[in-house]
Formats: C-alpha cells, sequence, structure tokens
C-alpha cells in the first residue's frame, strides 16, 4: 500500500531517524556565514537566558501599522524559539518620557502622565488583540525604571564616564526657556533638510546633539530662538570606539544593523549629551533644573522591565543582564545608533550584559507613497483593520511574507487581499478545508494507516528549512518554504485521488487520509508563530489535545493517532472580496484629501521624484506697514570662508554701503556655491534682523534666496549691477 502511495503522488522515499529533529533543536552551535545576508541566532548552551526585547512604542498616540513592522517579526521569532524548545523571555513597555509627550499633553491641558497612562493601555490592547504575547508590556514611568536609571547613572558617575560641560542651547526669549529637543526645530548641519532638535527625521536621519541645529526657532511660539550657555552632562561615548568596534565586528542579527552602526563607530565618535531641560522626565541627580534624556532611560526600561517581570515570578533579573545571556533586540531601522552604539557603550561602562543580537527591519509605505501621518498615508490598525473586521492574522501573514525583513515593505490593500487569498486561501486554507471536509465525510475521525516514508521525510526536511530560516531572521523565506508543504499536501491528495479510492479500497483511502492529516498537522504546528489564532482553530479540527502553542517542531515527526473523532471542519480562511477593499482604499483615499484639506492654507508642490505630496507653508497675509518694517538691501559679497562645524553654512562679509567695514551674515549656501565663485556678487538681504548665532559665528542679516526642485540654493540678485545699500521696497 504504501508503495501504491508513494508511486501516485510522485513522493521520494526517505529514511530517517524519529529522534534527529529533537536531537538537533537541543545540540545547536554558533554558526555564521558570511556569504548569507543575517548573522543566524546562535544557542550554544539550549538552558542560557535568551531575552528578546522590542523598541519601545511612544506613549503619544494611537498604533499604526508601521509599528508592527517590529513587533510582528518579534513575536514570531519568539514563537519560533518556543518550538524549539527554548524559553525567551520577551519584554517590551511604552517609552513614557521626552518632549513630544511633553508638548501634547500642554496642548491637551492634561498632565503628561494622563497622556502616557491613555496609549500606554492603547498599546497594551492593540498588542494582545494582534497576538503579540509579551511576558510583560511595562511602561519607562514606572518607579523601578526611575530607580534602575538612575543606579545606572549613579554607576557611570563612580566609572568617571560622565562629565559637565558648558555648551549653547536654543533659547527661547519669548518663552524665556532653554528648548530642548522637539521643542526647536531648524536646520540640520549635515544634510541641509529640516530638522528636529535631537534628529534629522527629514534628511539623513542622524542623530543632533544640542546645539547643533542650524537656524533654530521655536516649537511653541514659532519665534527665531538664540543660542545660550547652560551646564549639561555628557556620557564619554569617544572612550568606547575601540570597545564598540570589537563588539559590532561580533555582532549578530541583521547585518543592516551591524554595517550602519560600525560606519558610524569608525568616523569621529563624539561624547553624548544625557541630559535635557525639561519637566518631564528622570530627574538628572541632585539636579532641579535637569532631566535625563529619554535615549537613556527609554532602553534602560528593557533592564527595568526584566527586573518587574522576575520579582513577580520569583526569577533573578541578573540571570538575563550581569550574567552570560543571549540577548536580542528587533528594532527599527531608524534607531540602530541609540542600540548600537549608545546603549553597548553605557551597559558597558555600567558593568551590564550587552545584546547578542540587533535585528533591524527595512522601513515601511502605503500604497507605494512614504508613511506620512500628516499627508494621510497612514493605515490605523484600530480605525482601518480591526473595526473593519479583519482578521489580526492575515495582517500577521502579510508583514511577515510580503518581503525580507531588512526590505522596505509597501501596504497595498490590493496586495493583501491577493496575497490573503491566493495564498492563505486558496493553498493554504484550501488543503485543510479539502482533507477534513471528506475524512468528515466518509470516515469521521481519523482513519487507520502508515505514514509512509516519503511524506515523513518531506515534512522532515521542510521543518528543518523553516527553522534554519527563522533563526537567520528570513521570515519570508521561512514562511514560503512552509507554504511549499501545503503545495505538497495538495499535490498528494490530488494525486492519490481519495474520492476514488474509497470506492475501490476503503483501507488504502484511509491511509492516504491519515498521511494528508499528518501534513496537516505539520502544517499547523509550522504556521502557528505566524497564525496563532487560526492556528489554535485548526488544531482542534485535526482533533489533537493539549494547546498548538505548546507543541514543539519535533512534534510535526509523531505520527497522529487514529480513531480520534473529527469534528465538522469549518473554513478557516475566507476570501475578500473586491468591494471591500475598494470601501478600504476610498477611505484612504479621503483619509489623504483631508489632509489637503486641512493645509488648505498651504501650497501643494508634486516631487516628481518622490512620487508624493509636499507642502510648503504659504504666510498669513500682512499689511503694507508689517512689510515696510523690513530693510531690504542690495549687498556685495566680499569674502567667503566655510564654518568647518557645519556642512552647509558660510560665514560672509557683504558690503551694504552705509556701514564701516563690512557686515557678517552666515548663510546656507555652502553646499551649493563655492567661497571663491561668490566673491563679488551682488546679492539681496535683509539688513534689519536681530543677531544670532549659528554654530557659534554671529550673523547681522540674511541672504535672500529660493530653492530650485533639488532643494539647492539659488540665490536673489538684481538685475543689473547696482550700487551696494541701494534699498528695495
Amino acid at each position: 500500500m504504501d508503495g501504491l502511495i508513494d508511486q501516485k503522488s510522485k513522493v521520494f522515499s526517505n529514511s530517517f531517524n524519529a529522534h534527529s529533529l529533537q536531537e538537533r533543536v537541543l545540540k545547536r552551535t554558533s554558526v555564521y556565514d558570511s556569504s548569507v545576508e543575517n548573522q543566524r541566532f546562535s544557542q550554544t548552551n539550549y538552558q542560557k537566558p535568551i531575552l528578546i526585547t522590542c523598541g519601545l512604542p511612544y506613549a503619544n498616540g494611537r498604533a499604526h501599522i508601521g509599528h508592527l513592522r517590529t513587533y510582528i517579526p518579534a513575536d514570531i521569532f519568539v514563537r519560533s524559539l518556543k518550538k524549539q524548545g527554548l524559553n525567551p523571555l520577551f519584554v517590551c513597555g511604552s517609552d513614557a518620557h521626552g518632549t513630544p509627550i511633553a508638548l501634547n499633553a500642554k496642548s491637551l491641558n492634561i498632565h503628561p502622565s494622563e497622556l502616557v497612562q491613555k496609549y500606554h493601555n492603547h498599546f497594551d490592547d492593540i498588542f494582545k488583540q494582534m497576538g503579540i504575547d509579551f511576558n510583560i508590556f511595562g511602561s519607562t514611568a514606572d518607579p523601578i525604571n526611575h530607580a534602575h536609571t538612575k543606579k545606572i547613572i549613579n554607576q557611570l558617575m563612580e566609572n568617571n564616564l560622565l562629565y559637565k560641560k558648558v555648551i549653547e542651547i536654543a533659547y527661547c526669549k519669548e518663552c524665556v526657556k532653554f528648548l530642548p529637543d522637539r521643542y526647536v526645530f531648524g536646520t540640520c548641519p549635515h544634510c541641509g533638510k529640516s530638522a528636529r532638535g535631537d534628529e534629522c527625521d527629514a534628511g539623513c536621519n542622524k542623530h543632533l546633539e544640542p546645539g547643533e541645529l542650524e537656524n533654530p526657532t521655536c516649537s511653541i511660539c514659532r519665534g527665531t530662538a538664540t543660542y545660550k550657555e547652560q551646564e549639561h552632562y555628557f556620557f564619554k561615548l569617544s572612550e568606547f570606539k575601540e570597545f564598540l568596534i570589537e563588539y559590532l565586528e561580533k555582532l549578530g542579527g541583521t547585518l543592516n544593523a551591524r554595517n550602519y552602526a560600525l560606519g558610524w563607530t569608525k568616523n569621529k565618535l563624539m561624547d553624548w549629551c544625557i541630559t535635557r531641560n525639561l519637566d518631564w522626565g528622570i530627574p538628572f541627580m541632585d539636579r532641579e533644573d535637569l532631566v535625563i534624556y529619554v535615549w537613556v532611560d527609554a532602553p534602560i526600561g528593557y533592564i527595568s522591565f526584566t527586573e518587574k517581570w522576575a520579582k513577580e515570578n520569583g526569577k533573578n533579573w541578573e540571570d538575563y543582564w550581569k550574567d552570560d545571556s543571549n540577548i536580542t533586540h528587533f528594532i527599527g531601522g531608524d534607531i540602530i545608533y541609540h542600540h548600537c552604539i549608545f546603549l553597548p557603550a553605557m551597559l558597558e561602562g555600567a558593568g551590564y550584559s550587552k545584546a547578542s543580537n540587533v535585528v533591524a527591519s527595512g522601513m515601511m509605505k502605503i500604497e507605494g507613497n512614504m508613511f506620512s501621518k500628516s499627508r494621510g498615508f497612514v493605515v490605523w490598525i484600530d480605525e482601518d483593520y480591526l473595526k473593519h473586521g479583519f482578521h489580526p492574522d492575515l495582517l500577521r501573514y502579510y508583514l511577515s511574507s510580503y518581503t525580507s525583513h531588512t526590505k522596505e515593505l509597501n501596504f497595498s490593500w490590493k496586495v493583501f487581499q491577493e496575497k490573503i487569498n491566493s495564498e492563505l486561501v486558496s493553498i493554504f486554507g484550501n488543503f485543510l478545508y479539502r482533507v477534513l471536509l471528506f475524512t468528515h465525510k466518509n470516515f469521521g475521525k481519523i482513519p487507520k494507516g502508515t505514514i509512509c516514508d516519503g511524506v515523513m521525510g518531506k515534512i522532515q526536511s521542510i521543518v528543518s528549512s523553516v527553522e534554519d530560516s527563522m533563526n537567520n531572521y528570513e521570515f519570508k523565506k521561512a514562511i514560503d518554504t512552509a507554504m511549499s508543504l501545503s503545495a505538497y499536501g495538495n499535490a498528494y491528495f490530488q494525486s492519490n485521488e481519495p474520492w476514488k479510492l474509497i470506492k475501490e479500497n476503503k483501507d488504502a483511502c484511509g491511509s492516504v487520509i491519515m498521511n494528508c492529516i499528518q501534513i496537516a498537522k505539520a502544517l499547523i504546528i509550522l504556521f502557528e508563530p505566524i497564525l496563532p489564532s487560526k492556528m489554535k482553530e485548526a488544531w482542534a479540527q485535526i482533533g489533537m489535545q493539549g494547546s498548538v502553542h505548546d507543541a514543539v517542531y519535533s512534534d510535526v515527526i509523531v505520527s497522529v493517532e487514529s480513531e480520534v473523532l473529527l469534528p465538522k471542519p469549518i473554513i478557516l480562511f475566507e476570501k475578500i472580496d473586491d468591494e471591500k477593499i475598494k470601501e478600504m482604499i476610498n477611505i484612504s483615499n479621503m483619509r489623504i484629501k483631508d489632509a489637503i484639506a486641512k493645509a488648505k492654507k498651504q501650497e501643494i508642490k508634486i516631487d516628481e521624484n518622490k512620487k508624493e505630496l509636499e507642502f510648503m507653508d504659504i504666510k498669513d497675509e500682512i499689511a503694507i506697514e508689517d512689510f515696510l518694517k523690513l530693510d531690504i538691501r542690495i549687498g556685495k559679497i566680499i569674502e567667503a570662508v566655510p564654518i568647518k562645524k557645519s556642512k552647509k553654512l558660510l560665514q560672509l562679509k557683504v558690503d551694504i554701503g552705509e556701514e564701516e567695514g563690512a557686515r557678517q551674515i552666515v548663510a546656507g549656501i555652502k553646499e551649493t556655491h563655492n567661497p571663491e565663485d561668490i566673491i563679488g556678487k551682488n546679492v539681496t538681504i535683509i539688513a534689519n534682523l536681530k543677531p544670532v548665532k549659528l554654530c557659534g559665528v554671529e550673523s547681522r542679516g540674511m541672504v535672500l534666496a529660493g530653492s530650485d526642485s533639488e532643494g539647492g540654493a539659488i540665490l536673489l540678485v538684481p538685475e543689473n549691477d547696482v550700487e551696494c545699500g541701494t534699498q528695495i521696497g
């Protein structure tokens, strides 16, 4: 009978040791092949503590689909480790401090703690609905995190790794306050794009230290800020360069994280300012005017969450953070330097364990457009997905199988529909339903039979490949491989024609069906990390006892038992119809139109390179009297030198006619104009602006310029050569 089954289904015969898979799970060794993209997750001792963390969601707004780019793959990875017989601890929590929360709470006229609690609860609920199963979901506002952060700061101080220094901080005279981080915006000194106080979020994504931002502007009153001296505290990051290079060269995870951090570290490594002027945060030492920078206390949250979990479960947090352990960070690609440079240096300085692996995801697009909440290119998990009746597992499948984890991921409602219908419905769901429906109608239970070597060998081969792909963070490859077992099962069922065999030889037909259910069992175990809720339903449909979440990969080679009664099957995956997708696309389109409508005082410019909308503010109307307050003149550049600290700024000396000597003006034209080429050029300037300091250089005026399609500066010059000091207007 085995020969009949093998011949009709063309299944290869393969003898195997029933214990080999389980032995391989337990006796894993560290493997790194430099020819592959990622460094394999290694566990040289399967009893070694394993900790998986996820970058903390910021408790300042609702969860959107971009968040899940990190959390779903991390949850899949954790579930896969459990299926290998391992016992990882999975921790995360909400990031509760920083200027955006303080600003948002101020605008809502509520205390920051109220805002934080609202969105902490929101994320906790969304993660649970999406099947993301953390051991603990904490908050950096928890007293335990305050205490642990202060403990690490004290240790760094004792180790002579912190020092105080007087630096220039953006200051708003109108608001009478220093402006940390997102209380100030301006121009990135590295790429010239618009940037916020601590990061060039619209351009090169580089971290910015206090005082680096050019053309600082107050986020509160929109007034021009100046730089003013204040004492702050710095971490001696520069002393960790050799340590970081050695650490990063051995770091596991995805190569995009390791290589980015290595490139940054091998350049000049600057010391890191770890204090800010805020009322909301963890106070720094005994200073009433300073709090600890959010990017210090947020990652320390990983430790404090572990500590809190350990206290609640009778464990020792030091097993994970003080002794030899295996720590893996799952993060977005925009926070690599925080996790691969700042955090390991800080932990090394304080005597803590560092991550063994850092897994960084690619960026997210919505319908081919760069993700942007303000422009309407966003999918909210609650409003746009769950409330419309879409099952959480479908989104888990799409986000983890659409592309490689490190590549850019595009969410499209149409592609979402096509993937679900053509893969989960037509291949996987079709195999499960047709087998179970046939079994229920003709046997009512799992029939007697023998699992043939060909089927079991195929299952074992697939499981081995899936496990290896999971450990290489190649989630798409793992899912595609698992899906191939569905295609194999469909081919097996079709080629053996059980609808004919049941009439000719019921025992032979029973054996075919038993083999199909063995394939189904393997598929359910393989897909549980990706589709945990749906596979729980499927597990019951094949009559299995216990929880599918507790089943391990080695269980796939345990033969299903005959004579187990089976319930009438239900269809696990329903097709998504065209009308529903049209509805979702219309919702997306309306959101984009609403974003444009809300910008009714804005001019819309189409960037042909990005194929998306960019908005440029149109100023409020003014009276002629306001315009006449501006002293606009023609001047001549007589000297131009680069400002060394800036990629964009030139220090100019401009003859404006009525003054002895030339006027010193700082202009952001360094990237598009060579200093020697503009000497002697007539330019248009505003001569009566209040003096400001840019990168430590005083500027007494503004050179007027526009920008071309690529953002390059275009100087506004007179049509003919005119006398210096000629007024305009």
